[in-house]
This record gives structure tokens, sequence and C-alpha cells, in this order.
């Protein structure tokens, strides 16, 4: 039996909640206040408080009133319901009631997660978590890559951390990546540009922590250990079997320069993806605070990037400073 029509602003206050998101509750015991609408006075009403116990017969209800299309959460509750997403990524391709702001804010919290346990512990079983959640933020983007420009604006600002670096790259990288290939694009590259931007400081797992994690500048010692990173990171992609060139390429090419000053080849022979991930690694570490240099505004440091044009390829530079000065991607958060 179908739900009687309920008014379009409802959508602006509830989550017409669907079926997948409900099971991902606690059965008996819903985290938040679930509501039904009541037609002959056309509003939405209480049907159980948060945390209230619910009887076997109100359970069978409340999934059939979902089934029907019939059961509703507040938006005033979006930290709890966006939890149950974060740990069940996927469910952000069947929820239709998510605004896309909210589908961003929801992939980037997974994906920090993900990639924080991963450079804790750079195992297979932790890796896959954070290769399906990648997978499914992914394919969200590819269904309309200018959604990229909303991830845009969440880029971090704050203090740094490796994954949060690592994100930053990605949504910038990636961004690079679809605007160069435009009508181009394919389904496959998009994966593993996205794959490779995310992973391409895999070797920074192999470094100390204490290193790392240090709020000072790195001494001269503590900095050698980090210079081989980029060849630890391929090794490490190569035994989790994503050895693909454009992981190679990002991994072993990111901290290389032009005209031969990067490392760890100190190679001028750079590959264009290569180039493009070291134009997006090096402008998300400079938008965000590190102990040697405080957070630069994007449109100042694209703008530095692109006179250093003996280090950094201005195909990518170019572009970037274009879309951040002709405000391209909106106010940034």
């Amino acid at each position: 039996m179908a739900s009687a029509p309920v008014p379009e602003n409802i959508s602006e206050e509830y989550y017409q909640i669907s079926e997948a998101i409900l099971s991902s509750f606690p059965k008996y015991r819903p985290p938040l206040d679930l509501y039904t609408f009541k037609a002959d006075i056309g509003q939405l009403v209480s049907y159980s408080r948060k945390g209230t116990r619910l009887s076997n017969a109100q359970v069978e209800e409340v999934y059939a009133r979902c089934a029907e299309g019939d059961l509703y959460v507040s938006r005033r509750d979006h930290s709890v319901y966006s939890e149950h997403i974060v740990k069940q990524l996927d469910l952000i391709l069947v929820d239709q009631n998510l605004k896309e702001a909210e589908v961003a804010d929801i992939s980037l919290a997974a994906l920090e997660t993900r990639l924080a346990a991963f450079f804790d512990q750079p195992v297979r079983p932790v890796f896959d978590l954070l290769y399906a959640d990648c997978m499914v933020v992914l394919e969200y983007l590819w269904a309309d890559v200018h959604r990229l420009r909303l991830f845009f604006r969440r880029l971090h600002r704050g203090d740094h951390t490796l994954a949060r670096h690592s994100l930053n790259s990605f949504i910038v990288g990636l961004w690079l990546f679809s605007s160069q290939k435009s009508g181009d694009l394919r389904r496959r590259d998009f994966d593993q540009a996205g794959q490779a931007l995310l992973l391409k400081d895999a070797g920074m797992a192999k470094v100390p922590s204490f290193i790392t994690g240090k709020t000072t500048p790195l001494k001269p010692e503590e900095r050698e250990k980090i210079f081989p990173h980029p060849l630890t990171g391929y090794k490490l992609m190569h035994k989790l079997e994503q050895s693909f060139d454009l992981m190679r390429q990002a991994c072993l090419e990111h901290h290389e320069r032009l005209d031969g000053s990067g490392y760890p080849q100190h190679s001028k022979e750079i590959s264009s993806f290569g180039r493009l991930t070291a134009v997006a690694d090096a402008f998300s570490a400079i938008i965000q605070k590190r102990p040697y240099a405080e957070a630069r505004e994007p449109a100042e440091a694209a703008r530095e990037l692109s006179l250093d044009r003996t280090r950094y390829d201005f195909a990518y530079t170019g572009p970037l400073l274009a879309a951040l000065l002709s405000d391209a991607f909106g106010k940034m958060k």
C-alpha cells in the first residue's frame, strides 16, 4: 500500500529513510527519533524517540512503514545519521535523500578514517577497507564529475596530517585529471587516477611515527628517513597488487621536479601524470598548516606554483590558478 503524498518542503527538514540505512541501526533501539506522515493533518508526527526500546511488533511496523516510504528522521540528527553511513559508505549510492554537500562531507570523513587506519597499519585487511570506500567515492564522482567542485570546497586547510594531505591531493589531482581529459575521460583511467592520487604517499606509512607526528621542523637526519618513501610506497602498492602505471608514476614521481632538483631519482624525465601529481601534492601541502610554515590561501598557493615553471608544469599549475581566480569552485569552507 503506497503512502499518502508528502509535501515537498518536508525533505528540507527530514530524510525519508531507506531500508538499507534503517538496517544499519540497532534493531530495537534506533539512535535517533523516527517520524511517520499523518495524512489527515498533513504533518510528520513522532513515532519513537531516540534510544527508546521498540517491541517486536513496533520493529515490524517500523520496517513496514519504511518499505512503504513512510519513515523519516530529522536533519537535526544528521550527525548521528551520517555516522552510520561513514561506516557503510556504499549507502551513499542508494540514499536518494542525502544532499550532495552531505554526501561530500560523509565521503571525506569516511576516507580520512580509512586512510588514518592504513597509515597506522599498512596491511591487507586495512587496505581492503580503504580500497572499498575509495571505489564507492569514485563511482559517486564518476556519475557526475562536476561533484568534484563540492569536494574541492572542502579541502583541509588546518593542521597537516598524512590522511588529510592525501585527501587534498586526491581531490585536486582528480579535478586536474578530469579537466585535462574532458571528453576523452574513461572510467578505468578515472578510477586508477583516483586510487593513485589517494595512495601516492603510501610509503610514509613506513616512516617512524615520531617523525610523521612531529610538530616542530625536522632535523636533517630525520628528513633523510623520509626521502625513500616514494620507492617504499610503490613497493607496498605492488605487494598489495596495485602496481598499474598511474600508481607507479604517482608514487615514484610526485617529488620529482622538472629541473632535476626533486627526489628520489633527481630525474628531469617525468611522466605527464607524475607532473600532475607533483602539482597536486605541492599545492595540497602549501594550503595546510605545517610545523615549518603557515597555511597559505589556495589562490596564493596556486600562483606561487604557477610562477615556478622550472620545477612545476604550467600545464597543470595554470588551469588550477585560473579556476581559483575565477571562483570556479565557489566559496571554500
